[in-house]
C-alpha cells in the first residue's frame, strides 16, 4: 500500500485484487491518509493521469496493469482565519490534540461557512502545528462529527501523526462509543445493524440504506441503557464511520434519535432541535508513542436536560 508519500508523481499499478473496483476508491486505500473526497477533488482538478497522460475518471473500473499517475500539490496557504474561540481540551502534545466539541459547531469550514469552527478555534489555539494532508480547509483534522453532535474528536498536529492516526480509522481499529437518545421502545436489550450507507436518491442532503453493492458497509452496534416508554437511552460502537451512521441506521431500525432534523420526525418532541447525540469514548494508539489511549467525557448539559423531558435518568 502507499501510505507515504512525497511532492514527487506516485505511479500506481492496479492489482488483480483491485480489479472492477472504482478507481477513486482504490486511490483512497493506496493513499490511506487521504480522503476520498480530496481524491476525487485531485482527479476532477486532473492531478491523476492515466496512460499516455489521458485525464483520469472518478468512477472508472479499474483493470489490472492499469498504470495510474498521482501529482499530489503542495499545500495551499489557508485561506481561514485562526479564531479565539475557547476549546474544551480534553489531551494535548506535541502530535495530537484531543477535544471536547460542543453541539453547534462545526468541524471545519465550507462554503458560506469560514468561521466560527473547530478548525478555525484549533488554528488559534496551535498556530501553524497542524497537519497539512487535508489541505487548505481541513487543517489536522481526521475525522468529523456532525455539528450538533457533541463529544470527542482528535485532530493531527503533524503529518506523521495524521497519517497513523489515518491507517487506524482505516481499518477501524478506533475505539468510538456514542449515547443516544432514541424514539419508541427498543425491545432487545443489544443488536447491531450491518446495512450499506449512500446518498439518498430523493434528498441529496441526505444518507439512506441502500441495496448491497451500491454506497459503502457500514455496521453499528447498539446496546439499551434505559428504557421511558417513548424513548429508549442507547450506547452505539461504532465498527465504520459512515456519514450520518448512527442517525441513519437508528431511523433505518424505526428508531430515529431525539432532535434529529434530518432523520427523525418533523413534530420535534419537547421542541428540541438538534439530535441528541454525543461521541463519548473516544479511543486509539498514540500515532507516535505507540500509547494506548483512550478518553471519556461527561455528558452535556443539553443532552441531561433532553434526558430529563424524556422520562430518563442521568446517568
Amino acid at each position: 500500500m502507499q501510505d507515504e508519500y512525497d511532492r514527487d508523481p506516485v505511479v500506481v499499478t492496479i492489482t488483480e485484487q483491485e480489479s472492477g473496483r472504482r478507481l477513486d476508491s482504490v486511490l483512497s486505500e493506496r493513499f490511506s491518509s487521504m480522503t476520498r473526497s480530496y481524491i476525487q477533488k485531485l482527479i476532477a482538478e486532473g492531478c491523476v493521469s492515466a496512460g499516455e497522460g489521458a485525464k483520469a475518471v472518478k468512477n472508472y473500473k479499474v483493470r489490472p496493469g492499469d498504470v495510474f499517475t498521482a501529482s499530489i500539490p503542495e499545500p495551499e496557504v489557508l485561506d481561514v482565519e485562526p479564531e479565539n474561540i475557547p476549546l474544551d481540551i480534553v489531551y494535548e502534545d506535541s502530535d495530537i490534540i484531543v477535544v471536547n466539541k460542543p453541539q453547534g459547531m462545526v468541524v471545519h469550514p465550507a462554503t458560506g461557512n469560514s468561521s466560527g469552527t473547530l478548525v478555525n478555534a484549533l488554528m488559534y489555539h496551535c498556530g501553524d502545528s497542524l497537519s497539512t494532508i487535508n489541505g487548505i480547509i481541513r487543517p489536522g483534522i481526521v475525522h468529523r462529527i456532525d455539528k450538533d453532535t457533541s463529544g470527542l474528536i482528535v485532530a493531527a498536529k503533524s503529518d506523521r501523526a495524521h497519517e497513523g492516526l489515518a491507517k487506524q480509522f482505516a481499518v477501524h481499529s478506533i475505539i468510538r462509543r456514542y449515547r443516544a437518545v432514541v424514539y419508541n421502545n427498543i425491545r432487545e436489550d443489544e443488536g447491531s445493524v450491518d446495512a450499506n450507507i449512500g446518498r439518498s436518491t430523493r434528498d441529496r442532503k441526505k444518507m439512506a440504506v441502500v441495496p448491497a453493492g451500491r454506497g459503502r458497509r457500514a455496521v453499528t452496534h447498539y446496546r439499551v441503557l434505559e428504557r421511558a416508554g417513548a424513548f429508549t437511552y442507547i450506547e452505539c460502537r461504532l465498527e465504520t464511520g459512515r456519514t450520518h451512521q448512527i442517525r441513519v441506521h437508528m431511523a433505518y431500525t424505526g428508531h430515529p434519535l431525539l432532535g434529529d432534523p434530518l432523520y427523525g420526525p418533523r413534530k420535534k418532541a419537547f421542541g428540541i432541535e438538534g439530535q441528541v447525540l454525543h461521541a463519548k469514548v473516544l479511543g486509539f494508539v498514540h500515532p507516535v508513542t505507540g500509547e494506548n489511549m483512550l478518553f471519556d467525557s461527561e455528558l452535556p448539559e443539553h443532552f441531561r436536560y433532553a434526558m430529563k423531558l424524556a422520562g430518563l435518568d442521568d446517568k
